[in-house]
Protein backbone atom coordinates (compact mmCIF):
# COMPACT_ATOMS: atom_id res chain seq x y z
CA UNK A 1 0.00 0.00 0.00
CA UNK A 2 1.31 3.74 -0.35
CA UNK A 3 -0.83 7.04 0.14
CA UNK A 4 -1.65 9.43 -2.79
CA UNK A 5 -2.74 13.42 -1.75
CA UNK A 6 -6.01 13.99 -3.36
CA UNK A 7 -8.33 16.39 -2.54
CA UNK A 8 -7.11 17.10 0.62
CA UNK A 9 -7.08 13.62 2.17
CA UNK A 10 -4.56 10.91 1.59
CA UNK A 11 -5.58 7.87 -0.03
CA UNK A 12 -4.47 4.51 0.67
CA UNK A 13 -3.83 2.85 -2.51
CA UNK A 14 -2.47 -0.76 -4.05
CA UNK A 15 -1.24 -0.46 -7.48
CA UNK A 16 -0.16 -3.38 -8.86
CA UNK A 17 0.20 -4.61 -12.59
CA UNK A 18 0.54 -2.90 -16.00
CA UNK A 19 -1.55 -2.75 -18.93
CA UNK A 20 -5.12 -1.53 -19.05
CA UNK A 21 -5.62 -0.29 -15.49
CA UNK A 22 -8.40 -1.76 -13.56
CA UNK A 23 -9.88 0.25 -10.81
CA UNK A 24 -11.64 -1.36 -8.15
CA UNK A 25 -13.81 0.08 -5.36
CA UNK A 26 -14.79 -1.78 -2.52
CA UNK A 27 -18.43 -1.29 -0.66
CA UNK A 28 -19.64 -0.25 3.02
CA UNK A 29 -18.22 -0.51 5.81
CA UNK A 30 -15.18 -2.46 4.09
CA UNK A 31 -11.95 -1.49 2.56
CA UNK A 32 -9.89 -2.54 -0.25
CA UNK A 33 -8.79 -5.60 0.90
CA UNK A 34 -12.51 -7.22 0.15
CA UNK A 35 -10.86 -7.72 -3.16
CA UNK A 36 -7.53 -9.50 -2.08
CA UNK A 37 -9.20 -12.58 -4.06
CA UNK A 38 -8.68 -10.54 -7.39
CA UNK A 39 -5.84 -8.54 -7.18
CA UNK A 40 -2.87 -11.41 -7.41
CA UNK A 41 -4.45 -12.33 -10.13
CA UNK A 42 -5.71 -9.77 -12.40
CA UNK A 43 -2.73 -7.87 -11.56
CA UNK A 44 -1.00 -10.74 -13.81
CA UNK A 45 -2.45 -8.99 -16.87
CA UNK A 46 -3.89 -5.69 -15.95
CA UNK A 47 -3.02 -3.07 -13.61
CA UNK A 48 -4.94 -3.26 -10.67
CA UNK A 49 -5.36 -0.26 -8.40
CA UNK A 50 -7.53 -0.98 -5.23
CA UNK A 51 -7.86 2.04 -2.61
CA UNK A 52 -9.71 2.32 0.51
CA UNK A 53 -12.04 5.18 0.12
CA UNK A 54 -11.92 8.53 2.40
CA UNK A 55 -12.68 7.41 5.73
CA UNK A 56 -12.40 3.82 5.45
CA UNK A 57 -9.04 1.49 5.82
CA UNK A 58 -5.96 3.28 5.97
CA UNK A 59 -6.93 6.46 4.05
CA UNK A 60 -7.77 9.62 5.53
CA UNK A 61 -10.83 10.23 8.16
CA UNK A 62 -12.99 13.24 7.49
CA UNK A 63 -16.27 13.60 9.79
CA UNK A 64 -19.68 14.77 9.13
CA UNK A 65 -20.42 13.26 5.80
CA UNK A 66 -18.57 12.15 2.97
CA UNK A 67 -21.31 11.97 -0.69
CA UNK A 68 -20.91 9.55 -2.94
CA UNK A 69 -20.10 12.22 -5.48
CA UNK A 70 -16.99 13.18 -3.34
CA UNK A 71 -15.72 9.43 -3.66
CA UNK A 72 -16.02 9.46 -7.49
CA UNK A 73 -14.28 12.90 -7.49
CA UNK A 74 -11.20 11.52 -5.24
CA UNK A 75 -11.29 8.32 -7.60
CA UNK A 76 -10.66 10.91 -10.73
CA UNK A 77 -8.16 13.24 -8.76
CA UNK A 78 -6.38 9.70 -7.69
CA UNK A 79 -6.07 8.75 -11.24
CA UNK A 80 -4.45 11.90 -12.12
CA UNK A 81 -1.96 11.43 -8.96
CA UNK A 82 -1.02 8.14 -10.59
CA UNK A 83 -0.52 9.42 -14.06
CA UNK A 84 -3.61 7.39 -15.33
CA UNK A 85 -4.83 8.88 -18.62
CA UNK A 86 -6.22 6.19 -20.19
CA UNK A 87 -9.90 5.07 -19.77
CA UNK A 88 -10.07 2.47 -17.02
CA UNK A 89 -12.41 -0.19 -16.02
CA UNK A 90 -14.21 0.95 -12.93
CA UNK A 91 -15.34 -2.35 -10.95
CA UNK A 92 -17.62 -1.45 -7.41
CA UNK A 93 -19.36 -3.49 -5.15
CA UNK A 94 -22.18 -2.45 -3.22
CA UNK A 95 -21.56 1.26 -2.38
CA UNK A 96 -18.50 0.58 -5.14
CA UNK A 97 -21.52 0.42 -7.15
CA UNK A 98 -23.18 3.85 -6.16
CA UNK A 99 -19.30 5.37 -6.90
CA UNK A 100 -19.73 3.64 -10.14
CA UNK A 101 -22.79 5.55 -11.37
CA UNK A 102 -21.69 8.70 -9.89
CA UNK A 103 -18.67 8.08 -11.70
CA UNK A 104 -20.29 7.76 -15.43
CA UNK A 105 -21.77 10.56 -14.71
CA UNK A 106 -19.23 13.26 -13.54
CA UNK A 107 -16.01 11.28 -15.37
CA UNK A 108 -17.17 9.70 -18.03
CA UNK A 109 -14.28 10.17 -20.67
CA UNK A 110 -12.20 8.37 -17.48
CA UNK A 111 -13.97 5.25 -18.49
CA UNK A 112 -13.43 2.01 -20.85
CA UNK A 113 -15.98 0.09 -18.82
CA UNK A 114 -18.24 -0.98 -15.87
CA UNK A 115 -18.41 -3.74 -13.40
CA UNK A 116 -21.22 -3.68 -11.48
CA UNK A 117 -21.39 -6.30 -8.47
CA UNK A 118 -23.53 -6.61 -5.57
CA UNK A 119 -25.47 -3.15 -5.90
CA UNK A 120 -28.56 -1.02 -6.48
CA UNK A 121 -29.40 1.73 -8.52
CA UNK A 122 -32.07 2.70 -6.72
CA UNK A 123 -31.79 5.55 -3.68
CA UNK A 124 -32.42 4.68 -0.13
CA UNK A 125 -36.39 4.73 0.85
CA UNK A 126 -36.56 7.60 3.33
CA UNK A 127 -37.56 5.00 6.38
CA UNK A 128 -33.87 3.43 5.10
CA UNK A 129 -32.27 6.74 5.61
CA UNK A 130 -33.38 7.22 8.53
CA UNK A 131 -32.16 4.15 9.31
CA UNK A 132 -28.73 4.61 8.32
CA UNK A 133 -28.35 7.89 9.70
CA UNK A 134 -29.49 6.60 13.19
CA UNK A 135 -26.70 3.78 12.91
CA UNK A 136 -24.65 6.60 11.92
CA UNK A 137 -24.55 8.11 14.93
CA UNK A 138 -24.86 4.74 16.88
CA UNK A 139 -21.60 3.56 15.20
CA UNK A 140 -20.06 7.33 16.50
CA UNK A 141 -20.78 6.09 19.88
CA UNK A 142 -20.57 2.96 19.79
CA UNK A 143 -17.94 1.74 17.91
CA UNK A 144 -17.84 -0.51 14.57
CA UNK A 145 -18.97 -3.78 16.27
CA UNK A 146 -22.78 -2.14 15.57
CA UNK A 147 -22.04 -2.64 12.16
CA UNK A 148 -20.56 -6.10 12.54
CA UNK A 149 -23.33 -7.48 14.49
CA UNK A 150 -26.06 -6.03 12.63
CA UNK A 151 -25.07 -6.18 8.89
CA UNK A 152 -22.67 -9.20 8.76
CA UNK A 153 -25.99 -11.55 8.88
CA UNK A 154 -27.06 -10.24 5.62
CA UNK A 155 -24.42 -10.27 3.76
CA UNK A 156 -23.20 -13.28 3.54
CA UNK A 157 -24.87 -16.69 1.60
CA UNK A 158 -25.84 -19.78 4.39
CA UNK A 159 -23.42 -21.14 2.32
CA UNK A 160 -20.41 -19.01 2.77
CA UNK A 161 -21.45 -19.06 7.03
CA UNK A 162 -21.57 -22.97 6.89
CA UNK A 163 -18.47 -23.60 4.53
CA UNK A 164 -16.08 -20.45 4.75
CA UNK A 165 -15.77 -19.69 8.64
CA UNK A 166 -12.37 -17.63 7.30
CA UNK A 167 -14.27 -15.67 4.99
CA UNK A 168 -16.83 -14.60 8.23
CA UNK A 169 -13.97 -14.15 9.91
CA UNK A 170 -12.09 -12.03 7.70
CA UNK A 171 -15.33 -9.75 6.85
CA UNK A 172 -15.89 -9.07 10.79
CA UNK A 173 -12.04 -8.16 11.24
CA UNK A 174 -12.26 -5.82 7.71
CA UNK A 175 -15.41 -3.98 9.76
CA UNK A 176 -14.04 -3.86 13.36
CA UNK A 177 -10.69 -2.49 12.03
CA UNK A 178 -12.77 0.65 10.64
CA UNK A 179 -12.76 4.45 11.64
CA UNK A 180 -16.32 4.92 13.71
CA UNK A 181 -15.89 8.53 12.42
CA UNK A 182 -14.76 7.60 8.84
CA UNK A 183 -17.74 4.86 8.67
CA UNK A 184 -20.32 7.22 9.95
CA UNK A 185 -19.33 9.83 7.60
CA UNK A 186 -19.59 7.04 4.93
CA UNK A 187 -23.11 6.18 6.26
CA UNK A 188 -24.20 9.70 6.00
CA UNK A 189 -23.33 10.40 2.76
CA UNK A 190 -24.81 7.05 1.23
CA UNK A 191 -28.38 8.44 3.21
CA UNK A 192 -28.51 10.71 0.65
CA UNK A 193 -27.32 9.29 -2.68
CA UNK A 194 -29.69 10.08 -5.60
CA UNK A 195 -31.78 7.73 -7.76
CA UNK A 196 -29.46 6.72 -10.43
CA UNK A 197 -32.56 4.56 -12.07
CA UNK A 198 -32.80 7.30 -15.12
CA UNK A 199 -29.06 6.73 -15.66
CA UNK A 200 -29.15 3.40 -16.74
CA UNK A 201 -30.55 3.10 -20.38
CA UNK A 202 -27.68 5.94 -20.99
CA UNK A 203 -24.68 3.84 -19.92
CA UNK A 204 -23.02 3.31 -23.45
CA UNK A 205 -20.02 1.67 -22.34
CA UNK A 206 -19.29 -1.81 -22.34
CA UNK A 207 -21.18 -3.27 -18.66
CA UNK A 208 -21.01 -6.26 -17.04
CA UNK A 209 -23.30 -7.44 -14.12
CA UNK A 210 -22.49 -9.57 -11.49
CA UNK A 211 -24.52 -10.84 -8.58
CA UNK A 212 -24.85 -13.73 -5.75
CA UNK A 213 -27.47 -16.03 -5.97
CA UNK A 214 -28.22 -15.57 -2.76
CA UNK A 215 -27.97 -11.79 -2.14
CA UNK A 216 -30.67 -10.16 -0.14
CA UNK A 217 -29.58 -7.07 -0.21
CA UNK A 218 -29.44 -6.33 -4.03
CA UNK A 219 -31.64 -9.65 -5.14
CA UNK A 220 -30.45 -11.01 -8.55
CA UNK A 221 -33.83 -10.20 -9.38
CA UNK A 222 -33.05 -6.66 -8.78
CA UNK A 223 -29.47 -6.87 -10.62
CA UNK A 224 -31.57 -8.07 -13.94
CA UNK A 225 -33.29 -5.70 -14.04
CA UNK A 226 -30.54 -3.16 -14.06
CA UNK A 227 -28.72 -5.32 -16.39
CA UNK A 228 -31.79 -5.07 -18.98
CA UNK A 229 -31.92 -1.62 -18.32
CA UNK A 230 -28.18 -0.69 -19.31
CA UNK A 231 -28.03 -1.43 -22.90
CA UNK A 232 -25.52 -4.26 -23.82
CA UNK A 233 -25.37 -5.68 -20.58
CA UNK A 234 -23.70 -8.66 -19.32
CA UNK A 235 -24.54 -10.31 -16.16
CA UNK A 236 -23.39 -12.92 -13.78
CA UNK A 237 -24.47 -14.76 -11.36
CA UNK A 238 -23.00 -16.44 -8.64
CA UNK A 239 -23.17 -19.45 -6.92
CA UNK A 240 -23.19 -19.94 -3.17
CA UNK A 241 -22.60 -16.39 -2.89
CA UNK A 242 -24.29 -13.80 -1.31
CA UNK A 243 -23.72 -9.57 -0.99
CA UNK A 244 -19.62 -10.06 -1.04
CA UNK A 245 -19.61 -12.70 -4.13
CA UNK A 246 -15.90 -11.39 -4.70
CA UNK A 247 -14.86 -12.64 -1.14
CA UNK A 248 -17.52 -15.72 -1.06
CA UNK A 249 -16.69 -17.54 -4.25
CA UNK A 250 -13.61 -15.65 -5.73
CA UNK A 251 -12.80 -18.22 -8.33
CA UNK A 252 -16.24 -17.75 -9.90
CA UNK A 253 -16.10 -13.46 -9.49
CA UNK A 254 -12.43 -14.18 -11.22
CA UNK A 255 -13.24 -16.29 -14.12
CA UNK A 256 -16.28 -13.46 -15.16
CA UNK A 257 -13.92 -10.72 -14.86
CA UNK A 258 -11.26 -12.30 -16.72
CA UNK A 259 -13.44 -13.20 -19.25
CA UNK A 260 -15.14 -9.95 -19.41
CA UNK A 261 -11.44 -8.08 -19.52
CA UNK A 262 -10.22 -10.41 -22.50
CA UNK A 263 -13.48 -9.44 -24.26
CA UNK A 264 -12.70 -5.63 -23.91
CA UNK A 265 -9.07 -6.47 -25.16
CA UNK A 266 -10.27 -8.34 -28.40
Amino acid sequence: MKTVNVNGVGLAVADEGTGQPVLMVHGFPMNHAMWEGQIALLSEQWRVIAPDLRGLGQSTVTPGKVTVAQHADDLAALLDALDVSEPVVLVGLSMGGYIAFQFYEKHRDRLRALVLCDTRAVPDTPELAETRLKTADRVEREGPHVLAESMIPRMLSRATFETKPAVVEVLKRMILSGNPVGLAATARGLAERPDFTPLLSRIDCPTLVVVGQDDALSTPQEMGGIAKAIPGAGMAVISDAGHVSPMEQAAAVNAALVDFLQRLGE
